[in-house]
């Protein structure tokens, strides 16, 4: 079973050549995970990354099931998560901007989100707007650039598991594999800071993603675009 389609101007990684590439891959699905865990616990029982899941939540919205105001919240993430994957697509062009430079926007808008909800700045429901969008905006930007799971969970998941039942695993398997628990760890890890330090509880997300970026910038790495 082949795995899903990498859209044109995405950059992937190869783990024979680059495993600092995986390495990042590894901490931006961790980075997905965590702002997901984030944006439902802290922002409103929505996503910032998994618009599949925002589309049911907006179904049973319509529907009259769910928490009052949820349809404004998943309009709003899946409004900016799509000007994230506009901006990451056109920074992506032509190679505009290399790899980490474009991670550090994404980085740039999570810090900015960690900052101000640290410093208790967020306090009414369109501040938690507002912040949703930023966290959205980033995960857009994430997605576009690097393929992680929370953006292609269930094809991820449905060709690994395909593979294993074929008995045809390949040697780059245990890779994807990290990056599916990555996704569990990084929500584990903040929902563990929501409920022992939530001034701290959007940092998980920001400091991930900075990690990721470290790794882009290792230095005698093969050259990325």
């Amino acid at each position: 079973m082949s795995t899903p389609t990498v859209p044109t101007g995405r950059f992937s990684a190869d783990p024979a050549r680059d495993p600092w590439g995986e390495w990042a891959l590894i901490l931006l699905s961790a980075a997905s995970g965590a702002a997901d865990a984030f944006a439902f616990l802290c922002l409103g029982q929505v996503f910032a990354g998994v618009m599949t899941g925002n589309l049911v939540l907006l179904g049973g919205s319509a529907a009259g099931v769910g928490e009052h105001g949820v349809a404004l919240r998943v309009v709003t993430a899946l409004v900016a998560y799509g000007c994230g994957v506009a901006c990451g697509a056109w920074m992506g062009a032509g190679l505009r901007w290399r790899l980490p430079m474009m991670l550090l926007v994404e980085v740039v808008l999570l810090t900015a989100g960690a900052v101000l909800w640290g410093l208790e700045l967020i306090t009414s429901d369109g501040d938690r707007l507002g912040l949703l969008a930023v966290i959205s905006l980033a995960m857009g930007i994430q997605g576009r650039i690097r393929a992680t799971p929370t953006n292609y969970f269930t094809g991820t998941l449905t060709s690994l598991v395909g593979r294993v039942a074929l008995r045809s695993l390949r040697g780059e398997d245990r890779w994807v594999m990290g990056r599916l628990i990555a996704v569990v760890v990084g929500a584990t890890a903040t929902a563990l800071t929501v409920r022992l330090w939530p001034g701290a509880a959007a940092w998980v997300t920001a400091a991930l993603a900075a990690g990721a970026l470290l790794a882009e910038l290792v230095p005698g790495r093969p050259s990325r675009a």
